[in-house]
């Protein structure tokens, strides 16, 4: 049995090429992530895997039978990344989009989604008048919301 947290430490001294690197001999198979974390924890559940024998033949037969049933799909096509771009406001589009139109934003884990309506905007199915009233009831403190959301940088508009 490995030790895991001798392990960890020695991995977390590695750069991100040399943690993709150390994937690919550990798992046989590159991996495009350049999340450090993630990248650590996959290579220790690698070895944890091959310690303890990974998955059962009965839970990859299984595992074979539901990827034949469903269409898995890794990305959505791109008809929808060019939907979705006409509709959620990212950062970068320094106006707030017309009526009807989503702002997104990851915070502390929880993907937050704010529908933009023609006065104001709804957060979990409440109206509000500002994206700064918003930002407020998410974090619990002031917050210009165009900057929270990302649509304003910090010098100005973006």
């Amino acid at each position: 049995m490995i030790d895991t947290r001798h392990e960890a430490e020695r991995l977390s001294k590695l750069t991100v090429g040399e943690l993709r690197a150390e994937y690919l001999h550990v798992a046989g198979e590159p991996l495009r992530s350049n999340n450090r974390e993630f990248l650590i924890r996959r290579i220790l559940w690698q070895w944890q895997a091959r310690a303890l024998g990974g998955l059962t033949e009965r839970c990859r037969a299984r595992a074979r039978e539901l990827a034949r049933e469903g269409d898995i799909r890794m990305r959505p096509p791109d008809e929808v990344h060019a939907a979705v771009a006409n509709t959620i406001v990212t950062p970068g589009n320094a106006e707030v989009s017309p009526a009807g139109s989503l702002i997104t934003k990851v915070y502390r884990g929880r993907r937050l989604v704010v529908r933009v309506l023609e006065r104001g905007f709804e957060y979990e199915g409440t109206e509000y008048r500002s994206l700064s009233a918003i930002a407020q009831k998410v974090t619990g403190t002031k917050w210009n919301g165009r900057l929270f959301f990302g649509i304003a940088n910090r010098g100005g508009e973006a």
